[in-house]
């Protein structure tokens, strides 16, 4: 185990696989793939409702049914009841394509032809598919379609472009449509019975008629490339929707058989799934650009407008950054969109405006993307001006000039910073007030900009070089000290600069002697750690202006590195896979980690619970939490120099995707041939987790409260609470049956028998006989006596929870010896009883469990039983070593909070 451990992706809306909708009373729901995970949005606002497990291979195709989701990967399919693991169908050879949910059943297919029945309603779900269907060897499958009131028949279609009609109860094929020689990429039947809708990969649509072979219109996408999806509007409007490789929606109006509208850019890419929602003019869309839309057609025109959305990167990230004290992660990416992700919610990530883009590209008749800034290549951030004016500047590819962006708006600023000198942008910085932004261009030249007017506030020059400008090369990274007294200044061939903020002339400088490609600055200790050509990091104290820290490792490109926010660590990433955390004190490396694809940015949260990285080819954020914030040393879990292999975060919790491999791995079958229910593995694991223990650091009962605070003061409760009155008879009491009372408060009925009287006498004078050997200890004593006798008192004490505090108390009351003089006390129940308490109590002191519950425990049996204590040595010696116990926990948590205490008498007695 390392400091860094997966945590969850976050970012990944949908992938290139069709969705699944389903309507569960009223309301409607969506499953999408995510790459080797599932998601079910709740499409009422597209919030997310459900997130499935990881699974070992991407998804190839998905199908639901009400509670069911059917997810196809590799030559296998899982089935899932919510998010537990069902069962798993593995009799494919060949790799799946589709999967169509069929009445009780779900038919596969696969590339080589074979067509699968399984059942899977019922209590078990069968693992052996009901039926197999081989079809021909030229007729491969791509698409599988139930036609409304076709009774057991389904039509397949094909690459070859035939199709064909089969009842899958009798495994024979009724009927072969002779297509239009180009490859059949969707079926979907229409309202109109007989009649469904094929797509072709040559881009041409055709409605046919089943009954009678016949075509009845084809229509013909204008832009090149295959028709990936249709959909039929099902509410009375005579329309049909169809999806490209373009990322285009057509509208076809049926009655007049031509095109009605175009939905233009829908989606950056091709378009993978429409769907019609059932009575309702709303269109469901989702394409591998990472986004899933809405659209609605409410326009008296008939165009369609769009209603709501969830979308990601559809490029990888290219920088990122946290912000808003770690709640958020501002993030660049290569698709032009610069966006906002929310490390809690989901829902509230969204992409910043760049002021009315669709409606400019509409006007000019341009795409979205060639009115959109190019793709950011560095930014920074202030949180202190956030609400008075702009406070992220960022630098685009090729641009020169810097855009900033109010985050309080999320929206793109109205001041551009343009350098007085033309260069593209490469470095930018903003200042620790927040008030002025720094930016520096490829041709060497720094200039400082106010953020609330956009204005110039000069440029930094050096006098004594041959250029007049900073850098004679470009510069590569800007920063700025907290007090807003130094600016430093770094140029790719390796000249580090010092400035004096307000004169803006030269301080210091020194050369590393190396080409610097990226420069990081900790404002709190002044250290500057800087990235070069060689993959060497080497650290400067800005001050002293002197190498001070010197960290080798990496054999391959370093892409990003950071500071702590303590400013003891320094992690940077590299093209070799490797993410390195390297001690500044210690100056060595203490923990290394290899992931399967190489990171290109990285940004560790200012509470240093949270990493973010992004990596090369995916579309999202991947989070890693910090195993360190929860121990005492770092070297618990620090790797050292050795490098382990990490997987990758997951959409899903790391416990659910466990529980998925182990599934996968040994199904085991019960001689139902069902999958064994593995709620008995759920809770072992549950209880594991709980064993798990801090050193030095105590565990709370998690109760509310009011429960054991109340304890230590119950006599003033029941005085408070005592009645004015004795309780009045009513007039006409309803009938009861009689009952027996007990501590617990359980109610025992009295049973109704009809003995002789012989009989009654015969059992009196057994139970007088008996009554010396009847046990009449309360619940609570029993329990006490044997969780002792096997030194486990997690049952005890869970049911001490359970007891209210007026229970409580009557329980240790019952425990009092009221003639404490007699001889062989000892002997007594009672002692007993309050000897085993006293051993309960140091038990759980030592294990350091509930906490505040035990401590409010020991008050109350003190203030019932403490005279019985102090008259008898035997408890007293018990009474010693709980003390010894309970200091000794005490003082433990006591000198953790002294460097805190410390601190916070000084703070307050201090004068500012």
């Amino acid at each position: 185990m390392g400091i860094f451990e997966p945590y969850r992706a976050i970012g990944y809306i949908t992938a290139g696989v069709p969705f699944s909708v389903q309507r569960l009373g009223t309301e409607t729901f969506v499953t999408v793939s995510i790459g080797k995970a599932w998601q079910i949005y709740d499409c009422a606002k597209l919030t997310l409702a459900l997130a499935g497990p990881q699974l070992p291979k991407k998804i190839r195709a998905l199908a639901s049914f009400k509670d069911y989701t059917f997810a196809a990967y590799g030559t296998k399919i899982g089935v899932y009841k919510r998010v537990q693991h069902v069962a798993t169908w593995s009799k494919h050879k060949s790799k799946i394509n589709s999967l169509l949910l069929f009445g009780d059943c779900v038919l596969s297919s696969d590339i080589e032809g074979n067509i699968f029945i399984w059942a899977f309603k019922g209590e078990n779900v069968n693992l052996e598919p009901v039926s197999h269907i081989k079809l021909e060897n030229k007729f491969t499958p791509t698409c599988l379609a139930h036609p409304d009131t076709y009774l057991n028949k389904v039509i397949i279609g094909s690459e070859e472009g035939r199709l064909q009609l089969w009842n899958i109860s009798t495994k024979k094929m009724l009927y072969e449509f002779k297509g239009w020689d180009s490859s059949v990429s969707c079926i979907v039947a229409s309202p109109a019975l007989d009649v469904v809708g094929v797509g072709c990969a040559d881009g041409t649509i055709h409605l046919h008629n089943l009954r009678f072979d016949e075509e009845l219109i084809s229509f013909s996408h204008s832009v090149r490339g295959a028709v990936t999806s249709l959909s039929f509007r099902t509410d009375g409007e005579p329309l049909l929707a169809s999806g490209g490789s373009s990322g285009v929606i057509s509208i076809w109006n049926l009655e007049k058989r031509r095109l009605q509208s175009i939905i233009k850019e829908a989606h950056d890419s091709n378009i993978v799934s429409l769907h019609f929602f059932a009575n309702e003019p709303v269109l469901m869309s989702s394409a591998s650009d990472n986004s899933i839309k809405m659209w609605i057609f409410d326009n008296s025109d008939g165009e369609a407008r769009l209603l709501r959305f969830r979308r990601g990167h559809s490029a990888p990230p290219l920088c990122i950054k946290f912000y808003g004290n770690g709640r958020h992660i501002l993030s660049a990416g290569q698709d032009r969109a610069f966006r906002l992700f929310s490390v809690a919610k989901d829902s509230q990530s969204r992409e910043l405006s760049q002021r009315h883009v669709t409606k400019r590209a509409k006007r000019i008749s341009v795409k979205e993307e060639e009115i959109k800034l190019k793709p950011v290549i560095a930014f920074d951030c202030a949180e202190i001006r956030a609400r008075d004016w702009c406070n992220v500047v960022t630098c685009h590819m090729d641009t020169p000039c810097a855009y900033v962006w109010r985050l309080q708006n999320f929206v793109l600023g109205e001041h551009i910073l343009t350098p007085s000198v033309q260069s593209p942008v490469k470095a930018c910085a903003i200042s620790a007030c927040g008030n002025f932004a720094i930016i520096g261009t490829e041709g060497g030249w720094v200039e400082r900009f106010n953020l609330q007017s956009g204005r110039s506030r000069g440029s930094f020059v050096d006098r004594t070089g041959e250029v007049q400008c900073a850098h004679t090369g470009e510069v590569v990274g800007i920063a700025s000290d907290a007090t807003n007294s130094s600016v430093i200044t770094a140029g790719y061939q390796g000249d580090i600069k010092v400035w004096n903020f307000k004169s803006l002339e030269l301080k210091s400088r020194f050369d590393v002697g190396r080409a610097v490609t990226k420069i990081v600055f900790h404002r709190a200790n002044g250290l500057l750690a800087t990235v070069c050509d060689d993959s060497i990091i080497r650290l400067y104290d800005t001050v002293a202006s002197r190498l001070v820290r010197n960290f080798s490792g990496h054999t391959d490109r370093v892409t990003d590195a950071c500071f702590s926010e303590d400013g003891k660590w320094v992690l940077s990433s590299s093209m070799d896979g490797t993410v390195r955390v390297w001690d500044v004190i210690l100056a060595k490396q203490i923990d290394a980690m290899r992931a399967d694809v190489a990171v290109t940015a990285l940004s560790l949260s200012p509470a240093m619970d949270l990493l973010a990285t992004a990596h090369v080819d995916q579309n999202g954020v991947y989070l890693w939490v910090n195993q360190a914030m929860f121990m005492g040393s770092t070297n618990n879990y620090a790797s050292g120099g050795e490098i382990r292999n990490v997987e990758m975060p997951r959409v899903s919790s790391k416990e659910e995707s466990n529980e998925e491999e182990n599934n996968n791995d040994n199904n085991d079958i019960n001689n139902n041939g069902s999958t064994i229910n593995q709620q008995e593995t759920k809770q072992e694991s549950k209880f594991t987790l709980l064993d798990r223990q801090i050193p030095n650091l105590i565990t709370l009962s998690l109760l509310p409260r009011s429960q054991w605070q109340n304890l230590t003061n119950i006599d003033i409760i029941k005085a408070r609470n005592k009645p004015i009155e004795p309780p009045k008879k009513p007039e006409k009491a309803p009938f009861f049956l009689p009952s027996i009372p007990s501590l617990s408060g359980d109610i025992t009925f009295n049973a109704i028998t009809n003995n002789t009287s012989e009989e009654k006498d015969g059992k009196n004078v057994d139970s007088k006989q008996n009554f010396k050997k009847i046990d009449l200890s309360s619940h609570f004593v029993r329990l006490l006596e044997s969780c002792a006798a096997t030194k486990d008192f997690s049952v005890f004490t869970d049911y001490l929870k359970e007891l209210s505090p007026s229970n409580l108390d009557l329980e240790f009351r019952m425990l009092q010896i009221v003639d404490e003089e007699e001889e062989n006390l000892e002997e007594k129940p009672e002692f007993l009883t309050i000897s085993l308490l006293l051993d309960y109590f140091i038990h759980e002191l030592s294990a350091r469990n509930n906490f505040e519950f035990i401590q409010a425990l020991i008050k109350l049996f003190l203030k019932i039983h403490g005279e019985t204590v102090r008259k008898h040595l035997m408890l007293q010696e018990k009474v010693k070593k709980l003390l010894e116990v309970q200091s000794l926990v005490w003082q433990r948590i006591d000198n953790m909070f002294q460097n805190a205490r410390c601190m916070v008498t000084f703070l307050s007695n201090s004068q500012f």
